[in-house]
């Protein structure tokens, strides 16, 4: 999701269904948000960073924010989430430190076999 403040599409967001069949993978640019839930058990997730894990500047915005309305596949209370994760604030309350800097992001090139990604309000 779209957190660089005064992005057009700020609050924005695109889903996608990963896999180990697919071997398909995410990039999330810097200023754009992420979540996910595992739908298997034993599930792997490896992330590759733009710099090192620093406590200090973890933030997030709630997952089952209403204004945001994402659908996840399950119901609220099937989902288990940390303690932290639950009490991250809404879209409306989080201060955003990324700022759009008048660039639209480039359409990342993608294979004939991808199926093309939604956007959502």
């Amino acid at each position: 999701m779209d957190i660089r403040r005064g992005s057009p599409t700020y609050g924005k967001y695109v889903s996608t269904e990963l896999s180990s069949e697919s071997g398909h993978q995410v990039y999330i640019p810097i200023g754009f948000a992420h979540g996910f839930l595992t739908l298997e058990d034993d599930v792997v997730v490896m992330y590759k960073t733009s710099d090192y894990y620093a406590p200090a500047h973890e933030s997030g915005i709630c997952w089952n924010d209403p204004d945001i309305a994402f659908p996840w596949p399950l119901k609220d209370t099937e989902i288990i989430a940390s303690d932290k994760d639950r009490r991250l604030p809404l879209l409306k309350e989080f201060v955003s430190p990324f700022v759009y800097d008048g660039h639209p992001l480039a359409p990342l090139k993608v294979s004939a076999l991808d199926k093309p990604q939604r956007f959502f309000p």
